[in-house]
């Protein structure tokens, strides 16, 4: 029980609120102990189980977005100030919209090896439907 941090620190380690440990200890999903006032306390193995979150692959660049699309240029369509650019990366179809002066600088143009880059914190995902 030396090793047992009390609800709040667990809940504040963990990064979730001190209300969701509680049904977590009823539910069964979080193994608890009590101290001699009867309060729970969390043992930090159950901090380090909780806390465990799958290793995100690396960027390997010096930019920050780690979802990249390598592909081909398919088509560029320029309309003003404004071109969109598909490219094609393996499967996928991706549409920038980005200005003519970046498509003029890049040398974007069908058949042109190029990479989209897409960091957005509103990325939808849907389940697919074989399986």
């Amino acid at each position: 029980m030396t090793d047992s941090l009390s609800l709040g620190e667990a809940a504040s380690a963990i990064g979730v609120s001190v209300d969701t440990l509680r049904r977590w200890d009823r539910d069964g999903k979080l193994a608890t102990e009590r101290d001699s006032r009867n309060r729970r306390l969390v043992p930090r193995a159950e901090i380090e189980r909780l806390s465990q979150r799958p290793e995100r692959h690396r960027t390997r660049s010096s930019a920050s977005a780690r979802n990249r699309f390598e592909g081909t240029v398919r088509s560029v369509e320029i309309g003003g100030v404004m071109a969109l650019v598909e490219l094609e990366a393996g499967p996928f179809l991706v549409t920038a919209a980005i200005t003519r002066d970046s498509v003029e600088e890049l040398g974007l143009k069908p058949g042109v090896a190029a990479t989209a880059f897409v960091k957005a914190t509103s990325v939808m995902i849907e389940r697919g439907r074989a399986g």
